[in-house]
């Protein structure tokens, strides 16, 4: 609810990894980690907005930060197939409308 994030180590109760205030205090609605490449992760904050982190190239903030335009978002997903290397991998925004858009993810965060 204060936008802190957590990585956990399943042998222990004490996190890895934590960044306080990582949506500038915004709660977040959703963290998914990307499917095709286990360094990146996505969080959806209550503002609508998308950080990406990808710990192998800046593991003190997000890499990059996107805002969607016009409409709250509900919820995401992230798409993608580990099995294959081509490098696709989307995250489909469900709206408080009931749209759901799919957005592509570069290549550099979506390669293995």
């Amino acid at each position: 609810s204060d936008g802190s994030i957590r990585l956990h180590q399943m042998t222990s109760e004490y996190p890895l990894m934590q960044w306080n205030d990582s949506t500038n205090g915004l709660p977040i609605i959703a963290l998914q980690w990307a499917l095709t490449r286990p360094a990146v992760f996505f969080v959806l904050d209550a503002s609508s907005n998308i950080y990406i982190w990808d710990l192998l190239e800046n593991d003190l903030l997000p890499v990059a930060k996107e805002a969607v335009p016009s409409e709250n978002v509900a919820t995401m997903a992230v798409l993608g197939e580990p099995e294959k290397t081509n490098g696709l991998l989307g995250i489909a925004l469900a709206k408080e409308a009931g749209q759901i858009d799919i957005q592509y993810v570069k290549k550099k965060w979506a390669l293995p």
